[in-house]
């Protein structure tokens, strides 16, 4: 039995660094967004490794998709969470994020190197366009999953005039709220399921609530630009459902028509270059807060990169731990599943109404239209990558003249 004992733990640490390899061989390799990360996730975790099982896979994507935050993210944080609890997590969780937050930085500070030294953006102005037909064609995709009954269409619809009228981020989380409580009442519906008593360890959610909390108050006392942003973030990442495609109207609401950290053009060529990056979409932020903080030098750009990416990232991970212990049992309760219905079907009217406040400007344009035309066929009837037509968009922007 001793040398059995002796054994173990070096054959696990072995284990676990041949899993974080996988990880960061996955953080480098995968495009397109949640559906095409939990296919590579399958590949190379499940058929490949043997990790966990294809049900145990879908189950932890199925619980990223019940929470906040970034799907992709969350599962893949998860499954280092049940090879070798929270440590290699955490692990797991930057490994997977360090590549497209260090993308993104440094495509938030070379925008800004550019525009500081009077250079020409024109490469980039097939970008913009672009990234608004990337918007259109994600939210078609998500309401074709969601909206199923008259009750989910007039969800999306009142959530997409609601957010375009009244262009304020206190909006989202409200209306989000409202279509979640409105399927909810509906739960009688859902098939009923023999029920457990749930068994809660509520260390991360007060740890998540406190720095919700702590955050905010902070901000407010001390008027520190830093903590504001940090609370900007973690509160957008607190309430977003649905990945990145949801993200980013509650990101240009926020940072664009509320607070004009960004311009629009810098919003739309980030969010057009993030579709060329692999790993998550939430990397985003990275770029949104290297930009914020311009005007405190490279540092500034770095430490508002650090903190942005912080507050997007940490909400979701403090509540995937939180609900992991227990999801076997809360999953079983009808009125959870029924709530999401109503919180997906707004999400597609957030998305939507982003996307029309975004192509507004661009109407008069017959170019700019045209390219967002030619995005929305190309991506509904080819099987060309994201990332592909965004480098093909940037090299016709250098080409042409």
């Amino acid at each position: 039995m001793l040398p059995y004992l002796t054994t173990a733990q070096p054959v696990r640490r072995i284990r676990y660094f041949i899993f974080l390899k996988d990880v960061l061989v996955l953080a480098l390799t995968t495009f397109g967004g949640p559906q095409v990360h939990l296919a590579m996730f399958y590949d190379r975790l499940v058929l490949k490794r043997r990790y966990l099982t294809e049900a145990e896979l879908m189950e932890l994507n199925a619980l990223g998709q019940v929470l906040p935050g970034p799907t992709s993210t969350q599962t893949i944080t998860a499954i280092g969470f049940k090879i070798g609890g929270p440590n290699l997590a955490y692990i797991t969780l930057l490994i997977w994020i360090l590549p497209a937050v260090s993308i993104m930085t440094a495509a938030g500070m070379g925008i800004y190197y550019l525009e500081q030294h009077k250079l020409s953006l024109q490469f980039a102005r097939f970008i913009q366009p672009m990234a608004v037909g990337f918007m259109v064609v994600a939210g078609y995709r998500i309401g074709q999953k969601v909206i199923k009954n008259q009750v989910s269409l007039a969800l999306a619809l009142t959530a997409a005039i609601v957010a375009y009228l009244f262009r304020s981020p206190v909006m989202t989380p409200i209306v989000l709220l409202v279509g979640g409580l409105t399927t909810a009442i509906t739960y009688e519906k859902q098939q009923r399921m023999e029920k457990q008593p749930l068994r809660v360890k509520w260390a991360n959610f007060f740890l998540w609530l406190g720095v919700f909390v702590g955050a905010a108050a902070l901000g407010a006392f001390t008027q520190s630009f830093p903590v504001r942003l940090f609370e900007n973030f973690y509160r957008n990442g607190s309430f977003v459902f649905g990945g990145g495609q949801v993200l980013t109207p509650m990101l240009y609401n926020e940072f664009v028509a509320f607070k004009h950290y960004l311009t629009r053009e810098e919003f739309l060529s980030g969010l057009g270059l993030v579709q060329a990056v692999p790993g998550p979409v939430f990397a985003f932020a990275s770029y949104i807060g290297a930009l914020s903080m311009r005007d405190a030098g490279i540092h500034g750009q770095l430490w508002g990169s650090l903190i942005s990416t912080a507050g997007i990232f940490l909400p979701g991970t403090f509540l995937i731990f939180f609900v992991y212990r227990f999801w076997e049992q809360l999953k079983r309760y009808r009125v959870v599943r029924a709530s999401l219905d109503g919180i997906n079907a707004a999400s597609t009217g957030l998305t939507a109404a982003a996307a029309i406040a975004l192509f507004e400007p661009m109407a008069p344009y017959w170019p700019s239209v045209m390219v967002v035309i030619f995005t929305i066929m190309l991506l509904l009837y080819t099987k060309i990558p994201p990332y592909v037509l965004i480098f093909g968009g940037l090299l016709a922007g250098i080409v042409l003249p």
